[in-house]
């Protein structure tokens, strides 16, 4: 069977966690969602009272119970990895030393590694897997390759070629999504490196009836 992990920590973007792994999971990947402490926690509200750390609230304020803690998962290598966009999501996942060593040791291996929107930039830049790929992201943050990659940004993107027109990029065993509005077609594109064509095109079929 195939595996993937999703990391999910406070502020990061519903649709583009969610439509991943429901599409996934719909093509009969073993979807694990961890829960990463956040740096930054989104705002809890006023009649919420929940501490679980398996809880993870999105960026706008919905809550979402994750199978594992980041202490409970044993860092086992997927299939494919995926990271959400969303603030301060991604800014949380980027601050996870053990997000970070995880999604180098899945590239390391040949492994899928897959973001969206903020989290090509954020993550997958600040750990210098860009380098050398073509890639998408949310529109404007290529431009913010300073900010949250460091001084040796340009280091680490040397050779990296934005295509910010398309809804995703596959570029070795790097995929990267634009933003919610890709959402879907980004997790078809996830199904297809895990299942191939026949299994996307299954699925298309099945989840964009009008």
């Amino acid at each position: 069977m195939k595996t993937a992990v999703v990391f999910l920590s406070d502020g990061f973007e519903e649709v583009e966690a969610l439509t991943p792994v429901d599409y996934l999971r719909r093509a009969g990947c073993a979807v694990t969602t961890v829960a990463v402490p956040a740096a930054t926690q989104a705002k809890r509200p006023a009649h919420f009272s929940c501490d679980d750390a398996h809880l993870v609230l999105s960026s706008h304020g919905i809550p979402v119970i994750a199978d594992k803690t980041l202490a409970e998962f044993g860092a086992e290598l997927a299939d494919a990895v995926f990271l959400p966009g969303g603030m301060p999501g991604s800014t949380n996942l980027a601050a996870s030393k053990a997000v970070c060593d995880y999604v180098c040791k899945m590239n390391e291996a040949g492994k899928i590694v897959s973001a969206i929107c903020a989290a090509p930039i954020v993550v997958l830049g600040k750990v210098g897997l860009l380098k050398g790929k073509s890639f998408t992201c949310y529109t404007g943050m290529e431009n913010e390759r300073e900010k949250f990659c460091g001084a040796d940004f340009a280091e680490k993107f040397a050779g990296a070629t934005h295509e910010g027109e398309k809804p995703f990029v596959t570029s070795g065993n790097i995929i990267t999504g634009k933003g919610a509005g890709a959402a879907a077609q980004f997790a078809l594109e996830l199904v297809r490196a895990l299942f191939g064509d026949k299994a996307r095109d299954d699925l298309a079929v099945r989840v964009c009836q009008f």
